[in-house]
């Protein structure tokens, strides 16, 4: 019923392109580690109306197996501000479509009456005890993309064996229902609620419980500048520093407000660094404020960049953070925590792509840290069952610039995280200390880890898998290289098949994953790297860390070892020139 995307599909056929009509119409969308996510246009593997009519049917036929109590309960509705006039697409509309399938077939819906950061869908659905809830956004990718993120009643994003099943009902029941196209029955169903004013004073009081030095907020004469990527964040972020004590972070007027061009940026994601965050460091240089955090699109990743005494500005990378956080979150607990308090009862998590760092701070301090498989819907699982048997979760973290702090939320914050680094700033400055100093402080005291993480685009799938399926037919049929150029290999782990070399019966202890590539390289210089493909988009992505001692503080050596080891792990393995792989823009 879309005249734009029909339009689009009547003119491919036209024009005679089968390739692209059987492209776009010979697969479906399949969840990964975002849930579904693709371009939005005409097409069974792309986001439209039609494909999230029907992801919704399926889940509303698997919740309705799931749960005797789906219609007492309800389903929650978030979205973000995404939009293409081409497809007659935005994030609202297809908001509104996914809450008509549900409202027709009598289910309560929680349904936002405006934009809401991705964290606020989860936590709405944990507070209002509703079996499941749907997030449309892509995150930080392209301006082309949108996508439906699913999160469970637990509150965490769904994970095996849901997806595989929601995905069998999806397929059962493609023929839309009567009244799913009806997008004005929000506006008119007496079983949809507007939960936005109760979900923000909850959470805003929530958010109160890791704040530790709200006195130093108030008086601090720090500033900080925030930029929301031209997403959801502005509002929301504003409210946050507000429930710290402190005065309001100043907005880049040219970003504050939702754009779904993300006219001022080339693509809107805050990990890229420098480039992206122009703007926003030019104005806090005018402004004289000393610390810049921002927001993705949908305010669940946050960068931070301060200035340093040179004038020059440092970006933190995810893991640099994840270091702040870690060493922050267990001070905070440490200091107010009971008598009888134990730390054995403590956790923090990290996905296996991301630093170490977490693991040497809990070996040192007694606290226990666990690694999860890639993207925060296993980190998300995993703690809340750490918590159901009564553990502490104080941290936990992606090096994709995502982090829960506490465990309100049981998936990535950005809000709660940039509001948090606001503190610890505030805190460290009474100290005579900046953020940088500290993290310098953190790892002479518990070991320099020092990553680069990095990717190269690859729009072929074949040749994906033709480099993958090398590294494991290496030197022979079914064995793994030994050396990367002149750097000999420990171990090898391999998510995609389950091989483990480390482990007595070689099986991986981590939960295997068929559906995407990974191998990880544990080298005998203390190196660890990661080859894997990327969840939501065409890329090949590398991670590599040096692990060092406390005693081993020749932080040029050891960054000069991986710059090294990277190189000839690009070379032996990726082979860029070989395989036609596109390097990413500096």
């Amino acid at each position: 019923q879309n005249q734009k995307t029909k339009e689009q599909i009547e003119s491919l056929l036209q024009n005679g392109k089968h390739k692209e009509l059987r492209d776009r119409l010979c697969c479906r969308l399949t969840f990964g580690t975002a849930g579904l996510r693709s371009a939005m246009g005409a097409g069974f593997c792309y986001i439209n109306d039609l494909t999230v009519i029907q992801s919704t049917q399926g889940i509303y036929k698997y919740l309705e197996r799931c749960f005797s109590d789906f219609k007492q309960r309800g389903f929650v509705v978030g979205y973000d501000t995404r939009g293409q006039v081409t497809s007659n697409c935005s994030s609202k509309k297809l908001a509104k479509l996914t809450a008509a399938v549900l409202l027709a077939k009598d289910v309560p819906v929680y349904f936002f009456s405006t934009y809401v950061p991705t964290p606020f869908v989860p936590y709405a659905v944990q507070q209002l005890k509703a079996v499941a809830g749907v997030m449309i956004t892509a995150s930080h990718n392209r301006k082309e993309d949108n996508g439906y993120k699913v999160y469970w009643e637990n509150g965490a994003q769904i994970t095996s064996p849901h997806d595989k099943e929601i995905i069998k009902c999806i397929e059962e029941c493609v023929e839309p229902w009567n009244g799913s196209w009806n997008e004005n029955l929000v506006d008119t169903s007496p079983l949809r609620q507007d939960p936005l004013k109760k979900i923000c004073d909850c959470y805003m009081e929530d958010l109160k419980r890791i704040c530790y030095h709200r006195e130093l907020n108030v008086q601090t004469n720090l500033k900080f500048v925030h930029t929301s990527f031209h997403g959801v964040g502005h509002d929301y972020v504003q409210l946050a520093f507000k429930a710290f004590g402190f005065q309001p972070p100043i907005p880049v007027p040219e970003q504050k407000d939702p754009d779904p061009d993300f006219s001022t940026v080339k693509c809107p994601n805050p990990e890229e660094g420098e480039s992206v965050l122009e703007l926003s460091l030019r104005l806090a240089e005018k402004e004289n404020a000393k610390v810049v955090v921002a927001t993705d699109p949908d305010a669940d990743r946050l960068a931070v960049a301060e200035q340093q005494e040179n004038g020059c500005w440092k970006v933190f990378t995810g893991n640099e953070l994840a270091a702040l956080f870690g060493w922050w979150m267990f001070s905070c607990w440490k200091e107010n925590c009971s008598q009888d308090a134990d730390v054995k009862n403590v956790y923090m998590l990290a996905t296996t792509v991301s630093s170490k760092i977490l693991r040497a701070i809990a070996l040192k301090e007694g606290f226990h840290f666990e690694e999860t498989l890639p993207g925060f819907k296993w980190i998300g699982s995993r703690v809340k069952d750490l918590l159901d048997n009564g553990k502490e979760v104080l941290f936990a973290f992606e090096e994709s610039i995502g982090f829960m702090c506490g465990t309100s939320v049981l998936d990535k914050d950005g809000v709660s995280a940039a509001v948090v680094i606001a503190e610890m700033a505030t805190y460290l400055e009474g100290k005579n200390l900046t953020l940088a100093q500290k993290l310098i402080e953190i790892y002479e005291t518990y070991g320099y880890h020092i990553s680069k993480t990095s990717y190269f685009l690859c729009y072929d799938p074949p040749t994906i898998k033709r480099i993958f399926e090398k590294l494991r037919n290496f030197d022979a049929c079914q064995s793994y290289p030994k050396f990367c150029g002149i750097y000999n290999i420990l171990h090898v782990r391999d998510i995609t098949t389950g091989y483990d070399s480390s482990q007595p019966n070689k099986k991986s202890v981590l939960p295997v994953s068929k559906s995407s590539q990974m191998i990880t390289f544990t080298f005998q210089n203390g190196c660890v790297a990661t080859l894997r493909t990327s969840g939501t988009e065409p890329k090949i992505k590398y991670y590599a860390e040096m692990c060092a001692l406390p005693e081993q503080s020749d932080r040029s050596m050891l960054e000069e070892e991986l710059q090294k080891l990277i190189e000839a792990l690009i070379e032996n393995f990726l082979e860029p020139d070989k395989n036609g792989l596109i390097w990413r823009s500096a």
